[in-house]
């Protein structure tokens, strides 16, 4: 034990040395063996706290090892005595930022299992990630300020003159900011939902960010809109209040059809649809209403009910096929434009 005591005693670098590889050794312990206990710990526990926590931590353990291995060993290692304290204040400024990654990494996570749970559908509003991740990060460089000697009272009254000029360089930006929020909060729609612009363009409503909107076409192009734009235009959500909606499928029969038939035959065929066709409602019962007596025979319009609005254009495709070919069978007549021309001859 004495000669192990002299050998550490006359070799300098010797003892910081081991004390950088135990750190890394620990950390590669912890999170080989400790970390993996720990995850089994908490797929076994009803709360999700802890597995965000634990998925949220990473490889950062490893790190916090090898820094508290070079924090200690800043204390023997000969060469940087004079530069020791700067040293040691270097590896606490890097343990601040890894323990803000962290605390950002689990909020992030936090946010999006919590909107999971209550739409039911990932919410990929990025916009809640990247206010979180923001405040986080501001704070830890105010605490590594703090660290560091470093006063942050001037840098708090320089922001707060120059706050004014950087909202009028900003205005565009900030109002598009609190329009998302706004969006958000009142769920005006929400990232899934189907909705239509004022413009007539529509899409699946993808990601509300800090900025812009994006709705994904049903020709699977991007539409990039900004918050503020669509805040203040009309938007018809086809998603809410749920995400069942009505198809209403127009349809013509000639005058000198029977009409109770038509309408057995057009429900018959509607009932098989909606018992087939995947994304209709199946216990719907379909019905029609007669709307007019038009230039070429009388309209009717079928109600059907589908899941979602993408659903509607395969029930169409279908139901129109199955009623053309019934009508064929049944012998009703689908009219086709005519126009009744009358001559008078001048001389009678």
């Amino acid at each position: 034990m004495g000669n192990i005591l002299n050998i550490l005693g006359t070799t300098p670098y010797l003892r910081p040395f081991l004390i950088l590889i135990s750190g890394l050794l620990l950390g590669w312990f912890f999170q080989s063996i400790v970390a993996k206990q720990l995850k089994k710990i908490a797929k076994r526990t009803k709360w999700k706290g802890d597995d965000l926590l634990v998925e949220g931590m990473g490889q950062t353990p490893i790190l916090w090892f090898i820094l508290l291995g070079i924090y200690i060993s800043s204390f023997d290692i000969p060469f940087i005595d004079g530069y020791s304290e700067l040293a040691r204040q270097m590896v606490v400024v890097i343990f601040i930022i890894s323990i803000a990654i962290v605390i950002s990494r689990v909020a992030v996570l936090s946010i999006h299992f919590y909107a999971r749970k209550q739409t039911g559908a990932l919410q990929s509003t990025s916009m809640f990630g990247i206010l979180t991740k923001l405040t986080i990060y501001i704070l830890a460089a105010l605490v590594i300020m703090q660290t560091l000697g470093i006063s942050i009272l001037p840098l708090l009254t320089a922001l707060g003159v120059g706050g004014l000029a950087v909202a009028l360089a900003l205005q565009d930006t900030l109002s598009n900011l609190f329009a998302g929020l706004h969006i958000i909060a009142t769920h005006k729609f929400r990232p899934g939902d189907f909705i239509e612009l004022e413009t007539g363009q529509s899409g699946i409503v993808q990601d509300i960010s800090w900025r812009n909107t994006t709705i994904q076409t049903l020709a699977n192009n991007f539409i990039i809109v900004p918050n503020a734009k669509v805040a203040s235009d009309i938007v018809i959500n086809y998603s809410g209040p749920q995400k069942e909606m009505s198809v209403l499928v127009p349809v013509c029969v000639a005058y000198d059809s029977d009409l109770e038939r038509v309408e057995e035959v057009v429900v018959d065929e509607g009932r098989k649809i909606l018992s087939t066709v995947e994304g209709a409602v199946c216990d719907f019962e379909p019905f029609i209403r007669y709307t007019e007596f038009g230039e070429n025979g009388i309209t009717l319009k079928v109600i059907l009910r589908v899941k979602e609005y993408v659903s509607q254009y395969l029930i169409t495709h279908r139901f129109i096929k199955a009623l053309h070919a019934r009508f064929k069978k049944e012998g009703i007549h689908i009219p086709f434009p005519q126009r009744d021309v009358h001559i008078h001859n001048k001389q009678n």
